[in-house]
């Protein structure tokens, strides 16, 4: 009988172990599958937030575009550019665009011209200030990584997932 409950500790005490190994093995692959899938994606937001050069195209509205992303506390003054009608060329060099749409309307053609495949455009669209029409949408649907916001809410949030998903050399 002694020797039936030694067998039945031994089988008790190695199953014990068995679980707590089977246990910390999963929690090792579960971090490694956690931290292959959080530190790619905050490394983008941070490269992003740091070094890519925004271009705002407005001139009327800069100043209140500009205040409102730098007041965020996610953008730095010194990677937002002002990009006037007469200085669209250097728009070229910048990784992400955000257009005011009342202001640059009529310059799409030259914007969508200058956007790289893998450049974000944001076209910031206040509805008091007008519709985009039918026929513009169709032209901006025609490219990748383009959005159009209608609120000042939405537009950081957009600017941060673009920089997010276009973040990345191939």
């Amino acid at each position: 009988m002694d020797e039936m409950i030694r067998v039945i500790q031994y089988i008790w005490n190695f199953g014990s172990w068995a679980i707590a190994i089977v246990n910390i093995l999963v929690f090792l692959y579960t971090l490694y599958l956690v931290s292959a899938g959080i530190f790619p994606v905050l490394y983008r937001i941070g490269v992003g937030l740091s070094k890519r050069k925004i271009a705002l195209f407005a001139e009327v509205e800069f100043t209140s575009l500009q205040a409102l992303l730098v007041d965020s506390g996610l953008f730095k003054i010194n990677n937002i550019e002002p990009i006037h009608k007469s200085s669209m060329k250097k728009a070229e060099n910048y990784s992400l665009f955000v257009v005011y749409w009342d202001e640059f309307s009529d310059m799409l053609d030259d914007i969508l011209q200058k956007k790289k495949d893998n450049t974000p455009l944001i076209i910031y669209a206040p509805q008091d200030k007008g519709k985009i029409a039918p026929e513009d949408l169709k032209k901006i649907n025609q490219h990748r990584n383009v959005v159009v916001v209608n609120f000042r809410g939405r537009l950081i949030n957009d600017i941060l997932v673009s920089l997010m998903t276009t973040g990345f050399k191939k």
